[in-house]
């Protein structure tokens, strides 16, 4: 009946108490622990919480409820499916500020290697993207083009 309660309960504590609870009855139960946990974040998503309560949560539950690393792999990939399917990605705005900022030093770096100086001459305008993803395109992008004019096809709309 309690673990009925809880698991109705919009209260972000009932989250707290059922990870708990979960870490308990999961000690020495590597795949139930497994189960606990991605059964605790699906709910987190399907109750509606706020972002900040959902990023707060997340933290707790991944604390409370340790897993070897092989099993932590595996929970991240479900994880990654769940938030692609439901659209639910939690990420602050400082998260992506710092992905964007670690995938431009990249792009840095690349340009560099692959081009020189003149791959660098790129690097302002490319700069000036906030997409992540279309960052993302232009790292690997690199990796496949063999001229800093083909590069720029990747990113550039053609003009109207």
């Amino acid at each position: 009946m309690l673990s009925l309660l809880l698991f109705t309960s919009r209260n972000p504590f009932a989250t707290v108490v059922m990870a708990h609870l979960a870490a308990l009855e999961t000690s020495s139960d590597r795949q139930g622990r497994l189960r606990q946990k991605l059964a605790l974040v699906q709910r987190l998503y399907s109750q509606g919480f706020s972002e900040k309560e959902v990023l707060n949560l997340l933290a707790f539950i991944d604390w409370m409820l340790t897993l070897p690393l092989d099993l932590e792999r595996e929970f991240k990939r479900s994880i990654e499916q769940l938030e692609a399917e439901q659209r639910m990605q939690y990420v602050t705005s400082f998260e992506r500020s710092g992905i964007r900022l670690g995938v431009l030093e990249g792009i840095g770096a690349s340009l560099e290697i692959k081009f020189g100086s003149e791959g660098l001459s790129l690097l302002p305008e490319i700069s000036q993207i906030e997409d992540i993803d279309q960052l993302r395109k232009i790292l690997e992008g690199i990796k496949t083009v063999q001229t800093v004019s083909e590069l720029q096809q990747i990113y550039q709309l053609p003009a109207k």
